[in-house]
């Protein structure tokens, strides 16, 4: 691999803050001079927005232009989703101006079905820190500007640590469930394959709760950031808050069922739902 530019130029809807801070990937981080960096498949991409550039620098595995095209998801018009989006009503309209650069990135399906399983009762800079961590051990190494970065394990890789060396990475009761989990899809009780085939969102989430580790909101979030099924409306405690602060309007927030967020969010949102999420939540817990 070799160091690899492109530079697009006047391009709507790409924010890198709003992209990589939106709660969807783990391994974007920000530097001293605002861009971020991170790691994603076999590559590793420092992006960088001055004024009407977005500047992509680093080791690609392919074409960086195609590298970028598909992991960014340039060719899905996100004005055009922004606009249907913000006809709703004002408050999401408001939300979508405060996020207006947020794109879903298409990420690897088996790292962010373990990312999402670390992430359950976890906050992010410790979630970042069990991926980094894990990634070092079993990953492959990549050199870039003289630093070391490290892939993602494949499942053959990680298949290799034990519970216990899990445990000594920090995962906590999560280094069970990650074990169990690789060790489901190395021996194909399920696999990343039928999972990216399934077109019924309902048998799919049948699916993925299969998994250890795997509840509602983190098979949610799975099919929004890894299978890019924008119809699916992963609830946490911001989206309640949001939701119920907006539209519920319940005294206590944690009374409000998660049926009636889905229901609301289907009626209100349709099949862009998990798009509307991304938006919502961005802005309340940014603006909190």
């Amino acid at each position: 691999m070799k160091e690899q530019i492109f530079i697009l130029e006047n391009y709507k809807a790409f924010e890198p803050r709003h992209i990589f801070e939106c709660g969807q990937c783990f391994r974007w981080n920000i530097q001293e001079d605002g861009s971020y960096t991170g790691v994603f498949k076999g590559n590793v991409l420092n992006v960088k927005k001055e004024n009407n550039k977005i500047i992509f620098k680093g080791m690609c595995e392919d074409n960086i232009i195609n590298i970028v095209n598909d992991y960014f998801d340039l060719d899905t018009n996100y004005e055009q989703i922004k606009e249907k989006l913000s006809k709703i009503d004002n408050y999401l309209k408001q939300s979508i101006e405060f996020g207006n650069g947020i794109r879903i990135l298409n990420q690897d399906l088996w790292e962010t079905i373990i990312s999402f399983i670390i992430s359950a009762n976890n906050n992010i800079p410790r979630i970042k820190g069990i991926i980094e961590r894990i990634s070092k051990k079993y990953g492959n190494e990549i050199i870039w500007n003289n630093q070391k970065y490290y892939t993602f394990p494949t499942p053959e890789s990680l298949n290799r640590a034990t519970v216990e060396e899990l445990r000594t990475l920090g995962l906590g009761f999560r280094d069970k469930r990650v074990y169990d989990t690789t060790k489901m899809i190395i021996n194909g009780e399920v696999t990343l394959e039928e999972l990216k085939n399934e077109k019924d969102t309902n048998k799919l989430r049948e699916k993925l709760l299969t998994l250890p580790g795997v509840g509602p909101k983190v098979a949610d979030c799975i099919m929004l950031f890894g299978l890019k099924r924008f119809e699916v409306f992963p609830i946490d405690v911001w989206v309640r808050r949001v939701m119920n602060e907006l539209y519920i309007k319940n005294e206590d927030e944690t009374k409000v069922n998660k049926k009636e967020i889905e229901n609301l969010a289907i009626q209100k949102y349709d099949k862009l739902a998990g798009l509307a999420q991304q938006y919502l939540f961005y802005w309340k817990r940014e603006t909190a």
